[in-house]
């Protein structure tokens, strides 16, 4: 099995016992694969973001901050509890370490402490990840060749006003598994392959954070975040 990985990190002084620094990991979001549900800004359409725009978006992501909701459903730009210093492509996974504000937001800490591990579901998913795969992988081929053929068929594009997407689901689920939690991006700057595809094809982004959220709001069902150094 060959493993494609791209990463890209800052080095943070070590500062033992910081009671402010609070290290976590966790994934964000998937490459190449559609997303479960819409995310807000996408007008109802599943989103598929590109290898290849992730890897050029990287870049971006380090620095950017993490925030969150009280309820957990959403992103709240007020309240900023930490900020990403590494993001790394590990197969499909894009995944991200970095330093939560302890001290100053010590109850989505211990949010994350209580729930946010995705050891529970590893077993589930492991399970139904073969089966998935492949059905997966087909969606996608056949979607990108539904694209090819709708650009080919139509007229010169004319120039699209600019996108944010917020990767949190715009309806609410009630899948199992909803304590947990997950993660969801924001990008702007957003090409689309095709804007008439059933799914949105994401061939450029830039990223402008990222939240924590519960499993049933994400976007993507297997983003997860736990504390642990980054």
């Amino acid at each position: 099995m060959t493993i494609e990985l791209e990463s890209m990190a800052v080095e943070m002084p070590e500062v033992a016992g910081h009671p402010n620094r609070v290290a976590f990991r966790g994934v964000l979001t998937m490459v190449d694969v559609p997303s479960d549900r819409a995310p807000s800004g996408s007008h109802g359409k599943r989103v598929l973001l590109t290898r290849r725009a992730a890897e050029k978006a990287i870049p971006s992501l380090i620095g950017m901050a993490v925030d969150y909701s009280p309820s957990l459903d959403q992103h709240d730009q007020k309240r900023k509890v930490g900020v990403i210093t590494r993001a790394e492509l590990v197969g499909r996974n894009l995944e991200v370490g970095g330093h939560l504000y302890g001290k100053d937001f010590p109850e989505i800490v211990n949010e994350i402490a209580r729930g946010g591990t995705h050891a529970a579901s590893k077993v589930q998913v492991a399970a139904s990840s073969k089966q998935g795969e492949g059905t997966r992988l087909r969606a996608c081929l056949a979607s990108a060749v539904r694209e090819i053929r709708a650009i080919l068929n139509r007229s010169p594009a004319r120039a699209q006003s600019p996108i944010v997407l917020r990767a949190q689901a715009e309806r609410q689920s009630r899948a199992r598994g909803y304590e947990r939690l997950g993660m969801s991006f924001e990008v702007t700057n957003v090409n689309v392959l095709n804007p008439s595809a059933r799914i949105l094809r994401l061939i450029g982004v830039t990223f402008t954070g990222a939240a924590i959220l519960r499993r049933d709001k994400a976007a993507y069902q297997e983003t997860w975040i736990e504390l642990g150094e980054p």
